[in-house]
């Protein structure tokens, strides 16, 4: 059974002076709002002269704005002057291969006017630059021309040869490959992927040497083999002498492959 509510007899008391530990007391906020109502009299004054500020802000911003514009004139000329080195590229850009070759610093390689030569390593020690040289050979051999490939570390020769060539010391530091393209010289990894990416790598190497299709039988395609005067030792012995340097092969004692490296300079 449910019990019936009943009234209760008990009255609560209402206090007006409320006071809570946890709360603000209510009493005093709005006695701090009337006692504050005598200052009220300078509030409009404070209003008044921000709304001035704002009036005087928008009315500095109007003038600047009716001011004539400056003179662009400059700053058009600056630009134009900027603009004329990229106009300037993309015009030698558009020349044909003979006459780009003639505008920058001639280069020749006597006795290749037939063929491409490229100076080269096949040695693994710095990774960026075999990978450069592999790229390079592979887009030339696909050319089908007659390559005269020059490794410098079969040959420690070639890199006086080169350094020559370049008008560079001893001392200097080559960077490889080379390519040199009808005894002209290209470039390096960079231009031979430029030339063969746009194309004009064909224009390069028309009407030079054609390749013979295969592998050489006879050095299996790395252009050198063991002497036969030293039987690669680079020693020989004479009965005078004693053992003397082989003055047939290089330091490695090995000589250029006689069926398919081409003839030197």
């Amino acid at each position: 059974m449910w019990l019936r509510r009943s009234k209760s007899n008990l009255r609560i008391h209402s206090n007006s002076n409320f006071s809570c530990s946890s709360f603000k007391d209510i009493q005093s906020l709005c006695a701090d709002d009337f006692s504050s109502g005598s200052d009220s009299v300078d509030t409009p004054k404070k209003v008044s002269s921000i709304f001035h500020r704002v009036r005087l802000a928008n009315s500095v911003l109007r003038s600047l704005t009716s001011l004539p514009s400056l003179d662009p004139l400059p700053e058009s000329n600056e630009s134009s002057v900027a603009a004329d080195p990229p106009l300037a590229s993309s015009a030698s850009l558009s020349l044909s291969p003979e006459n780009q070759i003639q505008s920058e610093p001639l280069i020749s390689l006597p006795g290749a006017e037939k063929r491409v030569v490229v100076y080269f390593t096949s040695l693994r020690v710095v990774r960026s630059t075999f990978e450069d040289c592999t790229t390079v050979r592979s887009i030339l051999r696909g050319m089908r021309v007659l390559i005269d490939e020059r490794d410098l570390s079969m040959d420690s020769g070639f890199t006086g040869e080169l350094q020559r060539i370049l008008g560079l010391s001893d001392k200097t530091k080559l960077t490889l490959p080379r390519v040199f393209i009808g005894g002209r010289y290209i470039g390096g990894a960079e231009e031979i992927r430029r030339l063969n990416e746009t194309g004009e790598l064909k224009n390069y190497v028309e009407g030079l040497q054609p390749a013979e299709p295969g592998t050489c039988e006879v050095c299996g395609g790395y252009r050198f083999i063991l002497c036969n005067e030293c039987s690669g030792s680079h020693k020989c012995y004479g009965e005078k002498g004693g053992f003397k340097s082989c003055t047939t092969c290089n330091e490695n004692g090995l000589i250029r492959c006689p069926s398919c490296s081409c003839a030197p300079f």
